[in-house]
């Protein structure tokens, strides 16, 4: 299995925008469709979008699908997670996976944290 890192994450005032990364510290992404997905205090972890592997695919659920993009390069082995217009509600550990559902996920990484606030 293709493990990942997460990056990119940090304090960003209500509004802001930052750019999440997912990569591999072995192997190759390509092939694999990715998910991003998230955990916030005390809530259970949700998913938050998803690219297929040739990226002829993109889901982002409802709520977030004009504040949030997904995108990859596989040339740079890098699948993004685009977030503009942040809201306190956001605030999470951010976690990518090669899957596209919570379910699917045998193994998560470290993830990396987002803060939204003022």
């Amino acid at each position: 299995q293709v493990q990942l890192v997460e990056s990119g994450g940090g304090w960003v005032q209500p509004g802001g925008s930052l750019k999440l990364s997912c990569t591999t510290s072995g192997g190759t992404l390509g092939g694999y469709a990715v998910g991003w997905f998230r955990q916030a205090p005390g809530k259970e972890r949700e998913e938050v979008s998803c690219i297929s592997a040739r990226d002829d695919n993109r889901y982002i659920p409802e709520a977030l699908k004009y504040r949030f993009g997904i995108s990859r390069d596989n040339g740079k082995n890098t699948v993004y997670l685009h977030m503009s217009n942040l809201i306190p509600e956001d605030t999470a550990v951010y976690y990518c996976a090669t899957a596209c559902f919570v379910v699917q996920v045998k193994t998560w990484g470290q993830g990396t944290q987002v803060t939204v606030s003022s």
